[in-house]
């Protein structure tokens, strides 16, 4: 499969820059892989696809303030320094990105806040990669507090507006317990508390994975030929309840619904010799896309994607290459929007 069979032509004016006013009013498109069908419809009308027994995985991840800016040494020049993941805990090695990257080198030293936190540049990774090691003589938790109180919510840039009070608030699932990511899992933003209470009367089972989001999943590909394409690794953990839970929906053909990619992702990367799925925790780098023979989940909740992006390749390996770009062309034709902050799609 190539690169330039997943590009399409997106609207600008369909990519949200603020979510829905009621996180399960989004608009919901419901795809059935085997009728061919498409139906247009609310996110709070999922109630009416599901029944008693049927599982919906969730990804527990929360998103920590991961935007952080700076000043240079001597110059004073200010640097935006965005926090991908730490490397090393006790040496405080953090793989960040850094804008603009040019003036940013190897020794150069970073000050943040009122000189709150210092912090050198160690290593050159990308183009815009860098590690750097923070120069912090208290505890993790006095670090961590430090970094709550200097960064802010990672919004992507493509949201092109200033940062709101409210986003702090909406770029986190209500379920988001195990901070790690700086990304939210974007399927389960519509998931509201009355929805998740009226899905639980109705017997619908949730269970939880955690899998830590970082920059992978939206980093451009930049290979046409597909299998050349290298995903960054991301730390994920399923825990033996979830694995048994799952298991045994699996085997009474009930619904496994992977809520969003790094749900599916996380499924997929753990599963057993057998085509069950195993407990694990590790890191992950698997890239699917078409053809992929998916051996957990048999429903799907994700959000519509940019262009050549690897979640729009993922949704199209689950719902069939042909019928989904039709689906992404009915989206834009009626006005769905898109990314983080956009409107849902299920297939089943």
């Amino acid at each position: 499969m190539k690169l330039s069979k997943f590009n399409f032509e997106l609207p600008q004016n369909l990519v949200a820059q603020d979510p829905a006013k009621q996180r399960d009013e989004s608009k919901l498109m419901i795809i059935d892989r085997q009728a061919k069908t498409i139906e247009h419809k609310k996110f709070k009308d999922i109630l009416e696809v599901f029944n008693e027994d049927d599982v919906f995985v969730l990804n527990n991840t929360k998103v920590f303030p991961a935007r952080m800016y700076g000043n240079k040494e001597k110059t004073g020049a200010k640097i935006e320094v965005f926090l991908l993941r730490e490397l090393n805990e006790d040496l405080k090695l953090w793989d960040v990105l850094v804008d603009p990257a040019r003036k940013i080198r190897v020794g150069n030293k970073l000050y943040f806040g009122d000189d709150d936190l210092v912090a050198e540049v160690v290593d050159n990774t990308t183009s815009r990669g860098r590690t750097i090691r923070f120069l912090f003589d208290g505890s993790k938790e006095e670090f961590n507090k430090v970094v709550k109180k200097l960064g802010e919510t990672p919004i992507p840039k493509y949201i092109d507006r200033p940062l709101k009070k409210e986003d702090e608030e909406r770029y986190q699932t209500i379920f988001a317990k195990v901070e790690g990511a700086v990304a939210p899992p974007s399927a389960g933003l519509h998931f509201s508390r009355e929805l998740m209470m009226r899905l639980d009367i109705k017997g619908i089972k949730f269970t939880e994975l955690t899998l830590h989001l970082g920059w992978g999943a939206f980093r451009d590909v930049e290979v046409e030929d597909l299998t050349k394409h290298k995903m960054d690794s991301e730390s994920y953990s399923i825990s033996e309840e979830t694995a048994k839970l799952i298991n045994s929906a699996k085997v009474d053909n009930r619904r496994i619904v992977a809520v969003g990619s790094s749900v599916m992702r996380a499924l997929e990367s753990s599963v057993s010799s057998v085509g069950t799925l195993n407990s694990s925790t590790g890191w992950t780098d698997k890239f699917i896309f078409p053809p992929h023979e998916f051996a957990i989940a048999n429903a799907f909740i994700t959000n519509f994607h940019a262009s050549q992006s690897t979640l729009l390749m993922m949704a199209a390996a689950f719902g069939d290459y042909d019928f989904m770009m039709g689906a992404y062309k009915e989206a834009i034709k009626k006005k769905y929007n898109f990314q983080c902050y956009g409107d849902a799609m299920l297939i089943i």
